[in-house]
Order: structure tokens, then sequence, then C-alpha cells
């Protein structure tokens, strides 16, 4: 995945373009493997890790209405977590993610759903959930931070 990562650090640093994430489900994994890279300061602006709703409410600005109608696990608040991210930051592009990694889950929102947002300063922000299916909550999250990563990619 280093390789991948560094590629995406190499196309924000020509792009001239900080990014900063919002993660729930993957609980800081995304802004670690953006880390890992050597030389990743240039371009990594910030990381939000916002597990509870009263932590994405709070440092993100998702609203108390979007977490009751559409619940944690929803494009809705992937949207709000992005854009927050983005408000909060001196960053030009902004990952989010929330899921339900596992185990449990519903019926209506069963294990391995997540949704994603990627938020820009130069384009509208972007929502979509993945069914990863019941993986196991170990690669849930590692299959989200690559799903999340290959977001910001294909973004710049």
């Amino acid at each position: 995945m280093s390789a991948v990562v560094a590629d995406l650090l190499e196309a924000a640093r020509a792009a001239g373009r900080r990014i900063a994430t919002a993660e729930s489900c993957t609980g800081g994994l995304i802004a670690a493997a953006l880390t890992d890279v050597a030389g990743s300061s240039d371009v990594f602006e910030r990381g939000f890790v916002t597990y509870s709703n009263a932590a994405k409410q709070e440092m993100l600005g998702v609203r108390a209405e979007t977490l009751s109608a559409h619940g944690a696990v929803s494009e809705a608040v992937a949207r709000e977590m992005a854009e927050g991210a983005l408000a909060r930051s001196h960053a030009a592009l902004a990952v989010a993610v929330t899921g339900i990694a596992g185990p449990g889950g519903s019926e209506h929102k069963p294990e391995g759903r997540v949704c994603f947002a990627l938020a820009g300063t130069d384009a509208p922000t972007r929502c979509e959930s993945v069914e990863f299916g019941a993986l196991g909550r170990e690669r849930v999250r590692r299959a989200s931070v690559e799903h999340a990563l290959a977001m910001l990619r294909a973004a710049l």
C-alpha cells in the first residue's frame, strides 16, 4: 500500500493540494496510512477521528438533525463530516468515512456497509456507499482505507 500512498502524495504535491481526513469506523487508519510515508507533512494537513456522534457534532459540525434523520452510517453524515473537515482545516481536499466494520449491524444497516464522502474546494462533494459484506472488522476497515485512498487519488 505504501506505493499507492506515495503516488497519491506525489499527485497532491504536484497539484499543490493538502489533504484532511474525517474518520469514524477506520479510527485514524487513513491518516496513519498517509503519514506512514516519509515527507507526507507537506501534503497531509490534519485528521479528525470522530468515533462518537458527539465528536462528529463538536469537531466537524455534523448536525444533530442529520444524525437523527439518517443515522451515523449514512451518506448524509459522511457528507457533513467531509465538508466539516474541509471547513475546519487548511486542506483543499477532505475524505470522510463512517460505517459498520463489525461485528454487528442490522437488517437496514448491515455489517460491512461503509459510507464515504469527498469534499474539495473546487468541486461538489461526492458521496458513495460500499457494501463490503461481513468480512470481519479488520478486513472491512482495511478495505475502507483502500477505498478512501482511491477516492483521494481519483480526485487528484
